[in-house]
């Protein structure tokens, strides 16, 4: 097993939504184990245009091979509608690679670490959120890097389950008020249309 690092964006279509169900299409996978998931963050385009970016970080523990995960982020992507009609065109959803084990990759399609996860607050901040020690591999520790990107805007967004916790505070049963929340929780993780 391997553990595995991916970053995830989006800004077309309803990206909250399509981060949680890409989410939820890992996990699904018998050779993946979904360890950790970072907040969710608001971020400025880079080097691109259109609308804001929504972005986590995922840690993974997996048996697939690097160029299997590869294979299955695109998949994912394309499920999402994914099109790449020029380089850092907006996206319905974005897949990276940023880190596998120890390994360093550097092939035509493939770099590993990712090549600019260290320049990008997108990348590092949700890293950092799930995993405050993390070395990559040749580079140091990821927190490190983060004064260099403190100039990029970035937005930790709140919870859309908010209302729902300050509800159920109120609320005179607490117990059956944690139960209510665990079984909205569970119906709410399956992907629209469905995650092959």
């Amino acid at each position: 097993m391997t553990v595995a690092y991916l970053g995830l964006g989006a800004n077309l279509g309803d990206a909250r939504q399509t981060l949680k169900d890409a989410v939820v299409c890992l996990a699904q996978q018998h050779t993946i184990t979904v360890l950790a998931k970072s907040s969710l963050y608001r971020t400025a385009p880079i080097d691109a245009g259109g609308d804001d970016y929504l972005n986590l970080v995922v840690k993974l523990d997996t048996s697939m091979p690097v160029r299997h995960l590869l294979a299955l982020c695109h998949k994912i992507e394309h499920h999402f509608g994914r099109e790449r009609p020029f380089r850092n065109a907006p996206r319905t959803l974005d897949l990276d690679i940023l880190l596998y084990g120890e390994h360093a990759i550097d092939e035509p399609d493939l770099i590993v670490p990712h090549p600019r996860m260290t320049e990008r607050a997108f990348v590092l901040v949700p890293l950092v959120e799930i995993e405050p020690a993390l070395i990559i591999p040749q580079r140091g520790r990821a927190d490190a890097f983060l004064p260099g990107v403190a100039g990029q805007r970035i937005e930790k967004m709140k919870s859309p389950c908010q209302c729902l916790a300050s509800n159920a505070s109120n609320a005179a049963n607490a117990s059956d008020a944690a139960g209510t929340l665990g079984m909205a929780d569970n119906g709410d993780d399956a992907p629209k249309g469905g995650c092959r």
